[in-house]
């Protein structure tokens, strides 16, 4: 018999059920939320952020960082930073303090947001702070101040020689971490990354302003690899090559204690594809422990900073497809009740790729279609999925509702496109539904917003 129902493609194509999604009675699950029940109460387009996911990402980091320090009798131990760049969000780093975590921040009012954690007793001063980015001097004056403040662990990451003049005059002495610059993939815009300074620099800052000077502290080396952790001959290259930068500096610089790899932890984007986390966990610390042991050096502690790792898959958008056009004969487009530019711009800004499903209506037949949103732009549409380059829901009845997400999207979304203020053809912000577990494991809600309406834009735009 021919199987060209939608759960059949699914079903098909992919290892399914899996990565917290299910079907039950036609209707898709997510980690156990159903849907439709969600969609009948609050409507759509609708935000959601379930909440236990963030906590169960940032163990599982944990706990492969601990399996591998103990597999490899690693001597230095491991710290977990939070990207906030990902999401500021309270509920988000709410949620990523019950696990004992630190933060990475990138600009002058993430400190801002440090002191509000602290003042909310949240955040103490015993723990990490890590300040990367580009220092403008209101960053430098706010670092000052969390110092003033009594934090003790915070670590001002220099990304040009430069900064560290902005440093001179601080009443603290202050622990200093450099970045180095990655050398790019071949196929990249350019052969060296923008962040940090070449490791003959390095050597020149350490040597001419630093070492001596008991004002500083060197305690971290940072650098980020652009394409993220991936189990890739240029990802090892590059690691290997920043690890025995390392090792150069340890060599001149007995104080220098820390090594931080970044995030790019990869995030599921299809549900065709498999991370093996715990391997290239495993691979990342026995490579920095053997180039240390054969170049002599300690081992250094790892620091990390998940952003999207830690709350990307927390997150979903739900939308309801208004109607369908036929533009000619292959294409047919279904208009959603929102616009990709306001809710996703990934996906228009730089082509990310989301895992996208069908809410309801999975035993009916599938149909390729493209998906438009409801502005007046030729740009805000979503045609090509990770997996096939297509896109693929089931066919609409002329009196039925069709309702689709897209999953994992809990990171930068709103950072991009901006939260609470004016979007493109003054399409509103959707509501945004927080959901937690309470003690007896049983689902809570919270509306952390309503949708956006007239009155709130208009007065935004001085009306």
């Amino acid at each position: 018999m021919l199987k060209n129902r939608y759960i059949d493609l699914i079903e098909q194509t992919f290892y399914f059920p899996r990565h917290g999604f299910n079907v039950e009675n036609d209707e898709l699950t997510f980690h156990d939320i159903p849907l439709m029940d969600l969609i009948e109460e609050y409507g759509t387009p609708l935000k959601i952020s379930f909440l236990p996911k963030i906590s169960s990402q940032i163990q599982k980091a944990k706990n492969w960082f601990a399996q591998a320090i103990e597999k490899h009798q690693y001597q230095g131990t491991y710290t977990y930073c939070y990207c906030t760049k990902s999401s500021h969000f309270s509920f988000v780093l709410d949620e990523c303090m019950k696990n004992d975590i630190h933060l990475e921040t990138s600009s002058a009012f993430d400190i801002n947001l440090i002191r509000k954690l602290k003042a909310q007793g949240k955040f103490d001063s015993s723990r990490f702070v890590v300040c990367n980015g580009y220092k403008t001097p209101a960053y430098v004056e706010n670092i000052r101040g969390l110092l003033d403040e009594g934090q003790k662990n915070l670590i001002a990451v220099l990304d040009n020689p430069d900064e560290i003049l902005q440093y001179k005059s601080s009443q603290h002495k202050m622990n200093i971490g450099i970045r180095i610059a990655t050398e790019e993939e071949p196929n990249y815009s350019f052969y060296t990354s923008r962040l940090g300074m070449s490791s003959k620099r390095v050597m020149e800052l350490y040597e001419k302003e630093i070492k001596g000077d008991e004002r500083y502290s060197l305690k971290m080396m940072h650098f980020f690899i652009n394409t993220g952790i991936r189990d890739t001959t240029y990802y090892w290259a590059e690691l290997v090559r920043l690890i025995n930068v390392y090792c150069d500096l340890k060599q001149q610089c007995e104080e220098l204690d820390s090594i931080d790899i970044g995030g790019g932890m990869p995030i599921y984007t299809s549900l065709g594809v498999e991370h093996d986390y715990a391997y290239m966990i495993d691979q990342i610390v026995y490579y920095i422990k053997t180039i240390c042991e054969d170049r002599g050096v300690p081992v250094p502690n790892i620091f990390t900073e998940f952003g999207s790792f830690t709350v990307a898959e927390s997150g979903a958008i739900l939308y309801g497809i208004l109607g369908k056009k036929q533009q000619n004969d292959a294409e047919l487009w279904y208009m959603i009740d929102s616009s990709f530019i306001t809710t996703l711009p990934d996906t228009w800004g730089i082509g990310q790729k989301f895992i996208m499903l069908a809410v309801n209506h999975w035993n009916k037949p599938f149909q390729r279609i493209n998906l438009g949103g409801v502005t007046c732009d030729g740009q805000d549409y979503y045609n090509s999925d990770t997996h096939t380059n297509q896109v693929f829901l089931p066919r609409m009845g002329q009196d039925e509702k069709l309702y689709m997400g897209f999953f994992h999207t809990g990171a930068y979304q709103e950072s991009i496109g901006g939260y609470g203020g004016i979007q493109h053809c003054l399409i509103p912000a959707p509501k945004h539904l927080l959901i937690n577990k309470n003690e007896d494991g049983e689902l809570t809600y919270e509306l952390f917003a309503p949708e956006q309406n007239a009155d709130q834009m208009m007065q935004i735009l001085g009306y």
